[in-house]
Order: structure tokens, then C-alpha cells, then sequence
């Protein structure tokens, strides 16, 4: 069946005007265009968007949550802000204060005579002398002990 055209429509029609009826080929592309669009800039935008997650992945645990609470934040009421203080804490280090403390208080403990089992040096100190052994003997395995203590400090 042939369809004839408008009396006032052109005599040339460009290609993608379909005639009554005919899939329009150009819309079926351009659907496919729109929703690859849109799943790409949503790609995007969060990938972007756990940029300061990303970051402190390879930082402490803690600054790790606190990223990933500030993007959460972010993500769902909006406030750029705590994306933003999320990106400034990824990239900011912050230092490992719990090895410091625990070499301070180790050395505190050795300056207060403490060993490790929590036994004072005093109460080694009066163990009897028969049990003792003579005073050149075992000397180097002392100062072996002693320098051994140091080191792994």
C-alpha cells in the first residue's frame, strides 16, 4: 500500500522522517544513547563520588569510617560540605599516636622497675643468692637478656 505524501510537505524528505506506520530508527538509537548516558554519568558521579574513600583505604581504620560516614552524609542530604571534609581528611595523615604511646609507656614501665609479667625488679632482686648463680657465671647471658629486652623495645 502507497502512501501518498502531503500536499505541503516537500518534495524531498531527509532520511530520518519515517512514513506512517515504519519503525523510527533513529529514536530506537537515540533510546539506547540516553540510557548508556545516563548509566555512564551515574558511573561517574559515584566513582567520583567515593573519591575520599578511595584515599584513605590505604590510611588507618578509623580515618577510613570517618570518610565513609562524610560521604554517606554527603551522598544522602546533600551537603557538599562533608564530601568535601571527607576529601580533606583522606588526604591529610594523620599519626599513628598508639605506637608512640606504647613505646612511652613500655619505657616508662622499664624506668619504673616493672618487667614484662608485671613483677617489680626489687621482688627479683630479693630472691635468695642459693639459687643465684656464682658471679662470673651466666654473666654474658645476662647482659645477652638485658640487651635483647633493649633491642625489642
Amino acid at each position: 500500500m502507497a502512501t501518498a505524501t502531503h500536499p505541503a510537505a516537500p518534495h524531498h524528505l531527509p532520511a530520518f522522517i519515517t512514513a506512517p506506520g515504519e519503525t523510527d530508527y533513529l529514536m530506537v538509537v537515540m533510546a539506547f544513547v540516553l540510557i548508556g548516558a545516563v548509566l555512564g554519568v551515574g558511573l561517574i558521579f559515584l566513582r567520583l563520588h567515593t573519591l575520599p574513600e578511595r584515599l584513605a583505604h590505604k590510611s588507618q581504620k578509623l580515618q577510613f569510617e570517618i570518610c565513609a560516614v562524610l560521604g554517606l552524609l554527603a551522598l544522602f542530604t546533600h551537603v557538599h560540605l562533608f564530601w568535601v571534609a571527607a576529601l580533606l581528611l583522606a588526604l591529610i595523615d594523620i599519626p599513628d599516636f598508639s605506637g608512640l604511646f606504647g613505646r612511652m609507656a613500655h619505657a616508662l614501665e622499664r624506668m619504673a622497675g616493672m618487667g614484662r609479667g608485671g613483677a617489680s625488679n626489687a621482688a627479683v632482686r630479693a630472691e635468695p643468692e642459693a639459687t643465684q648463680p656464682p658471679a662470673g657465671a651466666g654473666q654474658s647471658e645476662r647482659q645477652a637478656d638485658r640487651l635483647g629486652e633493649v633491642t625489642h623495645a
